[in-house]
């Protein structure tokens, strides 16, 4: 009964506290497109700014900061045409990111002289299609161009919570249909974001949440179809380049969570009354 009532009464503060935030704030998104990384790179840095200083990619939270991931770190033997494992990032090079597809697997790209470069070794097509942000490797999901990202304390299985992702995206053509969904830790959308459009060129999306909010993990769409075809009009094949998100940190327990979720609610109407009584 009692774990009953905790669940009930954290899901009564998180919507209450919702609500109070979004009349007071709103996620800041960092948006860009280009032809090139030049054409990019200011809002980049100005996402990485906004999160703080990149941490090292060791087990345990910072509690600040933010990680990265670049996939230019990926063995040989983990890279096209071999599959990247799901976890890579959470157990080989510990970041604190596990990734999963209603597809068959993911990829990072080759580097040359390995084998063919920026995911030839599917289409012969793409290597011209696609360019990096950090070279060499880009990154996809096989079978679906949907990539859910999940968060955990790097190097555990403690789910963890995050206040900001971004995300570098390769030849996004359409509008309206490359986009990253974020949800809460308890499943809740907390909204979807598009990228914006670079015929061949480089985007990037980032979004950073300062009301209080907990992303649990994010849904990424890339695209309107999974890689493997040549392009032709109307069909959207695009891949990623780097994700830069704040570091993750240990979901609270329920009981700690009522009661911090209470107190800032508290605080957020009195400030609120104080406004209005000074007004």
């Amino acid at each position: 009964m009692l774990n009953r009532l905790n669940g009930l009464g954290v899901t009564l503060v998180f919507s209450m506290l919702f609500a109070v935030a979004s009349a007071t704030a709103g996620p800041v998104t960092f948006s860009a497109s280009g032809a090139n990384p030049a054409g990019i790179q200011a809002t980049v840095d100005a996402f990485r700014t906004a999160l703080g200083s990149l941490n090292p990619n060791v087990a345990g939270s910072f509690g600040a900061g933010r990680r990265e991931i670049n996939w230019d770190g990926v063995p040989d033997a983990l890279s096209a045409p071999n599959n990247l494992p799901a976890n890579f990032f959470n157990v080989n090079s510990p970041r604190g990111v596990v990734f999963n597809t209603p597809g068959t697997g993911f990829q990072t790209s080759a580097n040359a002289g390995v084998a063919p470069v920026r995911f030839d070794n599917i289409n012969a097509t793409y290597s011209a299609q696609f360019q990096t942000f950090s070279p060499q490797r880009l990154f996809t999901t096989f079978g679906s161009n949907i990539t859910d990202v999940n968060f955990f304390v790097p190097g555990s299985t403690t789910a963890s919570f995050t206040s900001a992702f971004g995300a570098v995206f390769a030849d996004v053509d359409l509008s309206s249909t490359t986009s990253i969904q974020f949800f809460d830790t308890l499943g809740l959308s907390l909204g979807t974001f598009f990228a914006p459009v670079a015929n061949n060129g480089l985007s990037f999306l980032g979004v950073q949440f300062n009301a209080g909010e907990r992303i649990g993990h994010v849904r990424i769409t890339s695209g309107n179809t999974p890689v493997g075809p040549t392009e032709t009009v109307g069909l959207d094949v695009v891949v990623m380049d780097d994700f830069i998100y704040s570091e993750p940190a240990a979901v609270p327990e329920p009981v700690t969570t009522l009661l911090v979720g209470a107190g800032l609610l508290a605080i957020t109407l009195a400030r609120r009354r104080k406004a209005t009584m000074d007004s």
